[in-house]
């Protein structure tokens, strides 16, 4: 590998883990702030952990679902988690968190791979498309959704302040 390879790979992994952390702040936001969001991650048992990783050891984050339904960030397991996502590829998590291809492409492009129920990985999808919808802006929004969602300018912009309110607020709590 040449020294620019390593540096790029350096730089994505670097991104990767930033975004990575700025969503998993984001699902818990959302699944507040959201009531669609809300209503998806309602639908998962208090105590339901998930896991969104990179092969073999990249970036992570683990999330788990707290008695009145909302999403906590946790220190969850691979192995201890119902539900793990893993990227194949440092490269694939990039082509995700630069909005280049979506989720659900990634999946359908067999980027990405569930460990456990199919149906929770659907829905932990459909929390992350909303909110992508609801906190980007609508040309990228547009990119990395396969259908964006009807969404009032007025919804959206208070949505997305109170859920980018919480992520502020989350990097200076625990």
């Amino acid at each position: 590998m040449t020294a620019h390879s390593l540096s790029l790979a350096a730089a994505q992994r670097a991104y990767v883990a930033l975004m990575m952390t700025v969503i998993s702040r984001g699902l818990c936001a959302a699944s507040i702030n959201d009531d669609d969001v809300g209503r998806e991650v309602a639908r998962f048992r208090p105590g339901y952990t998930l896991v969104m990783t990179v092969f073999p050891d990249g970036p992570r984050f683990g999330l788990e679902v707290t008695p009145d339904g909302h999403f906590a960030r946790s220190a969850v397991t691979d192995e201890a988690a119902d539900l793990v996502i893993r990227f194949k590829h440092l490269a694939h998590a990039f082509l995700v968190f630069t909005f280049q291809e979506g989720t659900a492409r990634a999946f359908a492009n067999d980027r990405m791979v569930a460990d456990g129920d199919l149906s929770d990985a659907i829905r932990l999808v459909r929390c992350l498309n909303r909110m992508e919808a609801l906190i980007l802006p609508g040309p990228v929004a547009r990119r990395a959704l396969k259908q964006y969602p009807p969404l009032p300018l007025g919804q959206k912009l208070r949505t997305a302040s109170g859920i980018y309110g919480r992520v502020a607020a989350s990097f200076f709590t625990r």
